[in-house]
Protein backbone atom coordinates (compact mmCIF):
# COMPACT_ATOMS: atom_id res chain seq x y z
CA UNK A 1 0.00 0.00 0.00
CA UNK A 2 2.99 2.39 0.83
CA UNK A 3 4.67 1.67 -2.41
CA UNK A 4 1.29 2.06 -4.61
CA UNK A 5 0.95 5.23 -2.51
CA UNK A 6 4.21 6.72 -3.11
CA UNK A 7 3.89 5.66 -6.70
CA UNK A 8 0.56 7.88 -6.71
CA UNK A 9 2.08 10.64 -5.21
CA UNK A 10 5.28 10.66 -7.85
CA UNK A 11 4.03 10.02 -10.97
CA UNK A 12 6.51 11.31 -13.37
CA UNK A 13 8.89 9.36 -11.10
CA UNK A 14 6.91 6.54 -11.96
CA UNK A 15 6.84 7.13 -15.40
CA UNK A 16 10.91 7.37 -16.00
CA UNK A 17 11.15 3.89 -13.34
CA UNK A 18 8.69 2.57 -15.49
CA UNK A 19 10.24 3.90 -18.85
CA UNK A 20 13.62 2.86 -17.83
CA UNK A 21 12.23 -0.75 -16.78
CA UNK A 22 11.08 -1.12 -20.51
CA UNK A 23 13.60 -0.55 -21.65
CA UNK A 24 16.51 -2.97 -19.88
CA UNK A 25 13.92 -5.21 -21.69
CA UNK A 26 13.39 -4.37 -25.46
CA UNK A 27 16.94 -2.50 -25.42
CA UNK A 28 19.12 -2.94 -23.15
CA UNK A 29 22.34 -1.39 -24.36
CA UNK A 30 20.39 1.75 -25.38
CA UNK A 31 18.89 1.44 -21.73
CA UNK A 32 22.14 1.14 -20.59
CA UNK A 33 23.40 4.80 -22.22
CA UNK A 34 20.50 6.22 -21.31
CA UNK A 35 20.70 5.34 -17.23
CA UNK A 36 24.65 6.21 -18.15
CA UNK A 37 24.08 9.38 -19.10
CA UNK A 38 21.52 9.92 -16.48
CA UNK A 39 23.73 9.47 -13.57
CA UNK A 40 26.01 11.66 -15.25
CA UNK A 41 24.05 14.79 -14.61
CA UNK A 42 22.72 13.18 -11.47
CA UNK A 43 26.22 13.66 -10.39
CA UNK A 44 27.07 16.88 -11.43
CA UNK A 45 23.43 18.22 -9.80
CA UNK A 46 24.20 16.78 -6.45
CA UNK A 47 27.42 18.77 -6.74
CA UNK A 48 26.16 22.42 -7.92
CA UNK A 49 23.03 22.56 -5.67
CA UNK A 50 24.48 22.82 -2.48
CA UNK A 51 26.19 25.83 -3.69
CA UNK A 52 22.65 27.22 -5.01
CA UNK A 53 21.05 26.34 -1.94
CA UNK A 54 23.55 28.22 -0.46
CA UNK A 55 23.61 31.24 -2.77
CA UNK A 56 19.57 31.25 -2.08
CA UNK A 57 19.52 31.43 1.60
CA UNK A 58 22.73 34.39 1.57
CA UNK A 59 20.13 36.19 -1.27
CA UNK A 60 17.28 35.99 1.58
CA UNK A 61 19.49 36.87 4.68
CA UNK A 62 21.39 39.50 3.33
CA UNK A 63 19.12 41.61 0.47
CA UNK A 64 15.98 43.09 2.22
CA UNK A 65 12.54 42.28 0.84
CA UNK A 66 11.84 46.23 0.10
CA UNK A 67 14.88 46.22 -2.09
CA UNK A 68 14.03 43.14 -4.72
CA UNK A 69 10.64 44.61 -5.14
CA UNK A 70 12.05 48.37 -6.04
CA UNK A 71 14.68 46.33 -8.43
CA UNK A 72 12.94 43.41 -9.72
CA UNK A 73 8.98 43.95 -9.07
CA UNK A 74 6.35 45.01 -10.79
CA UNK A 75 7.17 48.75 -9.72
CA UNK A 76 10.18 48.27 -11.62
CA UNK A 77 9.64 49.23 -14.94
CA UNK A 78 11.99 48.74 -17.84
CA UNK A 79 15.17 49.17 -15.69
CA UNK A 80 14.11 46.10 -13.48
CA UNK A 81 13.94 44.06 -16.83
CA UNK A 82 17.52 44.89 -17.59
CA UNK A 83 18.61 44.34 -14.29
CA UNK A 84 16.97 41.13 -14.28
CA UNK A 85 18.59 40.42 -18.09
CA UNK A 86 22.38 41.03 -16.94
CA UNK A 87 21.62 38.38 -13.36
CA UNK A 88 20.81 35.71 -15.46
CA UNK A 89 23.72 36.81 -18.43
CA UNK A 90 26.39 36.79 -15.99
CA UNK A 91 24.90 33.96 -14.35
CA UNK A 92 26.57 30.39 -14.51
CA UNK A 93 25.99 26.90 -13.87
CA UNK A 94 23.41 25.03 -15.47
CA UNK A 95 19.58 26.49 -15.84
CA UNK A 96 18.36 23.96 -13.23
CA UNK A 97 20.24 26.09 -11.04
CA UNK A 98 18.70 28.88 -11.66
CA UNK A 99 15.34 27.67 -9.91
CA UNK A 100 15.74 27.68 -6.48
CA UNK A 101 17.08 31.49 -7.00
CA UNK A 102 14.16 32.13 -9.21
CA UNK A 103 11.26 31.36 -6.89
CA UNK A 104 12.81 33.03 -3.55
CA UNK A 105 12.90 36.20 -6.26
CA UNK A 106 9.73 35.66 -6.51
CA UNK A 107 9.03 35.13 -3.02
CA UNK A 108 10.52 38.00 -2.41
CA UNK A 109 8.88 40.50 -4.38
CA UNK A 110 10.40 39.82 -7.86
CA UNK A 111 7.86 39.91 -10.58
CA UNK A 112 6.87 37.05 -12.81
CA UNK A 113 8.18 38.92 -16.30
CA UNK A 114 11.56 39.62 -14.73
CA UNK A 115 11.92 36.11 -13.46
CA UNK A 116 11.03 35.09 -16.49
CA UNK A 117 13.90 37.03 -18.28
CA UNK A 118 16.36 35.83 -15.74
CA UNK A 119 15.81 32.32 -16.54
CA UNK A 120 15.68 33.00 -20.44
CA UNK A 121 19.04 34.86 -19.88
CA UNK A 122 20.57 32.04 -17.67
CA UNK A 123 19.81 29.61 -20.24
CA UNK A 124 20.62 31.22 -23.59
CA UNK A 125 22.37 34.60 -23.49
CA UNK A 126 25.10 33.51 -20.57
CA UNK A 127 28.36 35.42 -20.78
CA UNK A 128 30.44 32.14 -20.90
CA UNK A 129 28.30 31.05 -23.83
CA UNK A 130 28.39 34.11 -25.87
CA UNK A 131 32.47 33.95 -25.84
CA UNK A 132 32.32 30.31 -27.06
CA UNK A 133 29.89 31.28 -29.88
CA UNK A 134 32.14 34.51 -31.15
CA UNK A 135 34.93 31.81 -30.98
CA UNK A 136 33.17 28.99 -33.03
CA UNK A 137 30.44 31.05 -35.31
CA UNK A 138 31.79 34.59 -35.42
CA UNK A 139 30.77 38.48 -33.80
CA UNK A 140 28.20 39.23 -36.61
CA UNK A 141 26.63 36.09 -35.97
CA UNK A 142 26.26 36.31 -32.49
CA UNK A 143 25.41 39.89 -32.19
CA UNK A 144 22.61 39.39 -34.28
CA UNK A 145 21.21 36.59 -32.72
CA UNK A 146 22.23 38.18 -29.29
CA UNK A 147 19.76 40.90 -30.02
CA UNK A 148 16.98 38.79 -31.27
CA UNK A 149 16.45 36.61 -28.50
CA UNK A 150 17.25 39.52 -25.84
CA UNK A 151 14.08 41.43 -28.10
CA UNK A 152 12.21 37.90 -28.03
CA UNK A 153 13.18 37.23 -24.23
CA UNK A 154 11.35 40.62 -23.33
CA UNK A 155 8.39 39.61 -25.31
CA UNK A 156 8.07 36.47 -23.45
CA UNK A 157 8.35 38.13 -20.14
CA UNK A 158 5.32 40.53 -20.86
CA UNK A 159 3.00 37.73 -22.47
CA UNK A 160 3.67 35.40 -19.60
CA UNK A 161 3.46 38.04 -17.32
CA UNK A 162 0.35 38.76 -18.49
CA UNK A 163 -1.36 34.76 -18.88
CA UNK A 164 0.27 33.71 -15.41
CA UNK A 165 -0.82 35.11 -11.75
CA UNK A 166 1.43 34.23 -9.17
CA UNK A 167 -1.68 33.25 -6.84
CA UNK A 168 -1.87 30.72 -10.12
CA UNK A 169 1.96 29.35 -8.80
CA UNK A 170 2.36 27.01 -5.90
CA UNK A 171 2.71 28.25 -2.75
CA UNK A 172 6.32 26.71 -1.92
CA UNK A 173 5.42 26.78 2.07
CA UNK A 174 6.96 24.29 4.12
CA UNK A 175 3.84 23.32 5.17
CA UNK A 176 1.33 22.09 2.61
CA UNK A 177 -2.39 23.68 2.92
CA UNK A 178 -4.08 20.84 3.81
CA UNK A 179 -8.23 20.31 3.59
CA UNK A 180 -9.96 17.98 6.60
CA UNK A 181 -13.38 16.26 5.99
CA UNK A 182 -15.14 15.46 9.08
CA UNK A 183 -16.19 12.49 8.64
CA UNK A 184 -18.56 12.32 12.16
CA UNK A 185 -20.29 15.07 10.45
CA UNK A 186 -20.47 14.95 6.44
CA UNK A 187 -24.20 13.52 5.88
CA UNK A 188 -23.42 12.95 2.02
CA UNK A 189 -25.30 15.81 0.46
CA UNK A 190 -23.06 15.79 -2.23
CA UNK A 191 -23.31 19.76 -2.59
CA UNK A 192 -18.95 19.80 -2.28
CA UNK A 193 -18.82 17.01 -5.15
CA UNK A 194 -21.44 19.12 -7.56
CA UNK A 195 -19.64 22.45 -7.03
CA UNK A 196 -15.95 21.24 -7.14
CA UNK A 197 -16.11 17.96 -9.02
CA UNK A 198 -12.19 18.41 -9.75
CA UNK A 199 -11.57 18.70 -5.81
CA UNK A 200 -14.01 16.43 -3.81
CA UNK A 201 -15.73 13.43 -4.72
CA UNK A 202 -17.94 10.60 -2.62
CA UNK A 203 -16.87 7.76 -1.67
CA UNK A 204 -18.72 5.13 0.71
CA UNK A 205 -21.50 7.74 0.64
CA UNK A 206 -18.96 10.55 2.59
CA UNK A 207 -16.89 13.61 0.95
CA UNK A 208 -12.92 13.16 0.78
CA UNK A 209 -10.40 15.14 -1.00
CA UNK A 210 -9.22 14.18 -4.64
CA UNK A 211 -5.70 15.19 -3.92
CA UNK A 212 -3.70 17.37 -2.06
CA UNK A 213 -2.04 19.57 -1.10
CA UNK A 214 -3.77 22.41 -2.82
CA UNK A 215 -2.77 25.54 -5.03
CA UNK A 216 -3.84 28.75 -3.46
CA UNK A 217 -6.72 29.01 -6.67
CA UNK A 218 -7.92 25.80 -5.73
CA UNK A 219 -7.85 26.61 -1.99
CA UNK A 220 -9.80 29.67 -2.71
CA UNK A 221 -12.71 27.52 -3.83
CA UNK A 222 -12.35 24.93 -1.36
CA UNK A 223 -12.96 27.63 1.06
CA UNK A 224 -16.10 28.79 -0.93
CA UNK A 225 -17.32 25.37 -0.32
CA UNK A 226 -17.09 25.34 2.67
CA UNK A 227 -18.86 27.87 4.00
CA UNK A 228 -21.55 26.69 1.40
CA UNK A 229 -21.41 22.98 3.60
CA UNK A 230 -24.76 22.39 5.37
CA UNK A 231 -23.51 20.53 8.54
CA UNK A 232 -19.75 22.96 8.34
CA UNK A 233 -17.63 19.24 7.65
CA UNK A 234 -15.37 20.55 5.37
CA UNK A 235 -12.42 22.46 7.66
CA UNK A 236 -9.63 24.44 5.71
CA UNK A 237 -6.14 25.44 7.28
CA UNK A 238 -7.37 28.38 8.83
CA UNK A 239 -9.29 26.40 11.11
CA UNK A 240 -7.80 22.89 11.14
CA UNK A 241 -5.58 23.22 13.79
CA UNK A 242 -8.69 23.00 15.75
CA UNK A 243 -10.00 19.53 14.45
CA UNK A 244 -12.77 17.56 16.74
CA UNK A 245 -12.11 13.61 17.02
CA UNK A 246 -13.61 11.62 14.48
CA UNK A 247 -11.65 13.35 11.45
CA UNK A 248 -10.62 12.24 7.80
Amino acid sequence: MKILNFLKQNKFLSLVLLAYLVSFILQPQFATQAFGNSSYYFIEMIQIMPMIFLLTVVIDVLIPKKVIIKHLGEGSGFKGSILALVLGSISAGPIYAAFPVSKLLLKKGASIGNIVIILSAWAVVKVPMLANEVKFLGAEFMGTRWILTVISIFMMGTIVSTIVKKEDLPSGESSPELVVINQSYCVGCSLCENMGPNLFEMIDGKATVKQQPLVPKQMAAVKNIAKKCPVNAILVPDNASQLPEGVA
